[in-house]
């Protein structure tokens, strides 16, 4: 059988070493080593609790360790890393276990010198207790490594948030994230009622505090449910399920989903328009076209049709103002998902958010021609960074009069989020911290009629 912790240092490896996403490694691990529930569990919490807390760990690491780290093998440091994490925020596993199993792994990985460094380095923490932050400077970089987060990350935050609103997320963002999912209108009558059967498959859920047609998970594997399996839901967090609301559909009509991949929000359009209308929902990847394609089968939807293309020549293919609206979730820096993947945190830059904005707005320009006069355009985000959000709205606005803000907005969302809408704008940000959800960002912009 597969050492748990060993294969945690496998994965902390490839996440450092090629920024592959934690979540994915985490599946196919599981799956791989048939682990038991319980080890798929210590699995999740080393992983994810040793990327959520890299930067203070190696601030630990450093009373302890002479050189820099970056002059020590990687998957020693990994190694460290984890072993302090498990030690310093995990009760439940007593320091000698730590240390031998991670003594083990040196003397299998490399040889007796280095597990003898390993073990003298834990001996060490374990002896002197981890230093206090309390004498740190600075309220981005105590905040840094109170919360671990990048320093250069909270500086913008806090310029653009407060201090408050940037501690709060940071907290939320090391927090594990609620399982939701939305319930399909055109199979379930209810959200009671779904509650009510899942019952008899003994998973547990409520509804939705966020949205009317969320339920909230509490125990139980929803996937496996024959609910789940029939079509009757999908899972997606619930404020990605407001931008089914900014929307607004209504059946009949005729919507591009310019960025649609892997379909959540596509299918929750299809399902507002009782499966009547035409959707085209894009996307630029073939693989993931056909997870959109997976789930409009499942769901047993009929109204959308996929292609596989880049959004930026959207206006080549459609002709100019043939659609009633527009949906543009454009990619983006993932900054308010940072509970979901921690790695986002370390693996961005601020050239990453420069990079990102061009795209944003050659994507918002090439759809801003394919929609009709009085359509209407609608720009999500899963990051909370203003320069991806209101300011690129702003600036299309400015460059872009034909368009405006669509203030029908407020009385179509769902009444949990109107206090944070503004009266003379539609847009919403949603901060993790709202409603224990994703942070989201969403602007809906009318086409003038002429």
């Amino acid at each position: 059988m597969s050492n748990v912790r060993e294969v945690a240092m496998d994965l902390l490896l490839k996440i450092e070493r090629s920024q592959a996403y934690s979540n994915l490694l985490l599946n196919q691990a599981i799956q791989k080593h048939n682990f038991s529930q319980k080890d798929s569990g210590l699995l999740t919490e080393i992983v994810y609790g040793t990327v959520q807390r890299k930067n203070t760990l190696d601030y630990y690491l450093n009373f302890f360790i002479s050189k820099p780290l970056s002059k020590i093998d990687d998957w020693v440091v990994v190694l460290l890393r984890l072993s302090v994490y498990q030690m310093a925020y995990l009760d439940r596993v007593p320091d000698h276990a730590i240390l031998n199993e991670a003594v083990t792994i040196a003397k299998k990985k490399g040889h007796k010198g280095i597990s003898g460094f390993v073990n003298g380095v834990l001996r060490n923490v374990q002896r002197k207790g981890l230093p206090s932050l309390a004498s740190v400077e600075g309220k981005a970089l105590q905040l840094a490594l109170e919360c671990s987060h990048p320093q250069w990350l909270l500086e913008r935050w806090i310029n653009q948030l407060g201090v408050q609103n940037t501690t709060d997320m940071c907290t939320i963002n090391n927090t594990p994230p609620s399982v939701t999912a939305r319930v399909n209108s055109l199979k379930m009558t209810s959200v009671n009622e779904v509650i009510q059967q899942l019952e008899e498959e003994a998973v547990y859920a409520e509804p939705s505090s966020v949205t009317p047609v969320g339920i909230k998970m509490r125990t139980g594997n929803l996937p496996r449910t024959n609910l789940y399996k029939s079509g009757s839901l999908t899972i997606q967090d619930e404020s990605s399920m407001l931008v089914g609301y900014a929307v607004d559909p209504q059946p009949g009509e005729k919507v591009l989903d310019a960025c649609a991949a892997p379909g959540g929000k596509t299918t929750h359009l299809s399902e507002r328009m009782k499966n009547e209308g035409e959707i085209t929902a894009i996307d630029l990847h073939e693989h993931k076209v056909n997870l959109i394609e997976e789930q409009i089968e499942r769901l047993d939807l009929a109204n959308i049709n996929t292609i596989t293309m880049d959004t930026r020549k959207a206006a080549n293919l459609f002709q100019e103002g043939s659609f009633d609206r527009v949906l543009l979730d454009a990619p983006c820096t993932g900054f308010g998902v940072i509970r979901r993947k921690p790695d986002i945190k370390w693996s961005k830059q601020p050239s990453d958010i420069e990079r990102i904005q061009k795209v944003q707005y050659e994507l918002l320009e090439s759809v801003a021609r394919v929609i009709k006069p009085g359509g209407l355009l609608v720009y999500s985000t899963c990051t909370i960074e203003a320069e991806e959000n209101g300011n690129q709205i702003e600036r299309f606005l400015q460059e872009h009069p034909e368009f405006e803000w669509d203030v029908s907005f407020y009385d179509r969302m769902p009444t949990s989020v109107q206090p944070y809408i503004s009266s003379t704008k539609g847009e919403l940000q949603v901060l993790p911290q709202y409603f224990d959800s994703d942070g989201f960002y969403i602007a809906s912009l009318r086409k003038k009629s002429n």
